[in-house]
């Protein structure tokens, strides 16, 4: 008889030893068929991974499979819950060489997005869920955020440097409507005088333009806007549920005409799908009035691989051989090589060739003629909470 794991939420399984030893989900297969997790189409609408295989930590694998009573007809849709992350620090620190800030805030841990290419989804894995739809379904929310934020810089000794926000999950995804944590941390930082760059995929960026463009007259805040495609279909099957590539390029105008300082990052560069795409990105974003722009290739680390070859092979099969091989010669011959400095460009001749089509298309339109820098000269910090304001 099937069993429903309630902890987890999870349909009708029977148990499997963790990853059996001899399956290794090359591209050249269907990650979902293989282990019996791909979802059906109706349950996971609207969304990016097609499958939500267990993490990589768990002692079993959870395999959906018909029982004989037709269970697997009555499992509802993945619907978006959330829930609190009581989480005692918000500053995520790091000494990594090849980025450009040692601070970082995530104000939520997974990301309804549902970009199926995104690299974050891997941590999900830590918290015993799955990289997959668990990604985007099953959200958690740092209510406390702003508070410990200005519990953190108002401590004896601390120092000012930009503070990065959405380069993990976007702090502007669907449910920061309801709960505006980034919009209480951009409070703060506005009152501590504390600069912040800002990634994200969402237009909802602009409902927090007052803060952005006050802190934007003392060199405290910039605002890069991924766009991937100018291919409203392939980003809607790609990013589900951010902003469509018009959206994103209005939003970069309204916060130009505001004046914050914007950026375009091309991210991710994906071969044969979206790397002919640069150099018209670059050029309706140049348009739209952005002065600066980057770009990441396509990163495939942990469970990011057999999901994007899943969604390759149900949306693209026709590319899906040709794709990976160039993701290969851009990797050394892996599907991913982590290593610093190579991790977000790649190596080899067709990454030598996009970059440097990147950066012709940059000289010719002007962009990064000059890199905006973000200003510490106003910092103050905060008065802790329980100390005695003077009288005089």
């Amino acid at each position: 008889m099937a069993r429903y794991n309630a902890a987890l939420r999870r349909p009708p399984v029977k148990e499997l030893p963790s990853a059996p030893a001899g399956i290794n989900a090359g591209p050249y297969q269907d990650v979902g068929e293989l282990l019996g997790v791909a979802v059906e189409f109706e349950r996971r609408r609207g969304r990016g991974a097609q499958s939500n295989a267990s993490g990589r930590y768990e002692p079993i694998a959870h395999v959906a499979f018909d029982d004989g009573w037709r269970t697997l007809d009555e499992l509802p849709p993945f619907k978006t819950t959330v829930q609190t992350d009581a989480t005692r620090k918000i500053i995520t620190r790091n000494d990594s060489p090849d980025i450009g800030f040692d601070r970082s805030i995530n104000p939520y841990r997974g990301c309804e997005h549902g970009c199926v290419y995104c690299f974050a989804r891997p941590s999900h894995a830590y918290l015993g869920l799955s990289p997959g739809l668990d990604f985007e379904s099953k959200l958690f929310v740092k209510p406390e955020a702003a508070e410990l934020l200005e519990k953190e810089l108002s401590a004896p000794g601390y120092e000012p440097k930009v503070l990065a926000i959405g380069t993990n999950t976007d702090p502007y995804q669907p449910i920061e409507r309801r709960y505006k944590v980034m919009r209480r941390i951009l409070e703060v930082l506005d009152r501590a005088g504390h600069p912040v760059g800002i990634v994200t995929k969402s237009a909802l960026v602009l409902r927090d333009l007052d803060i952005l463009a006050r802190m934007a007259e003392r060199n405290l805040a910039k605002v890069a806007l991924s766009v991937t495609t100018l291919d409203a279909e392939l980003a809607r099957k790609m990013e589900p549920r951010a902003a469509t590539p018009m959206r994103r390029l209005e939003t970069l105008r309204r916060l130009a005409q505001a004046g914050v300082p914007t950026a375009v990052m091309v991210a991710p560069i994906i071969p044969a799908l979206n790397d002919m795409e640069i150099e018209r990105i670059l050029d309706a974003a140049q348009a739209a009035g952005v002065k600066e722009a980057g770009y990441v290739l396509l990163r495939l680390p942990l469970e990011v691989r057999d999901l994007f070859s899943e969604w390759l092979m149900a949306n693209y099969p026709d590319r899906h051989a040709h794709v990976f091989k160039l993701i290969r010669d851009t990797r050394g011959g892996k599907d991913y090589d982590s290593t610093w400095g190579k991790r977000m460009k790649g190596s080899g001749p067709y990454a030598w060739m996009i970059g440097r089509r990147f950066e012709m298309a940059c000289e010719k339109l002007g962009l990064n003629a000059a890199k905006y820098s973000l200003s510490t000269a106003h910092f103050r910090a905060p008065k802790p909470a329980s100390e005695q304001l003077n009288l005089f």
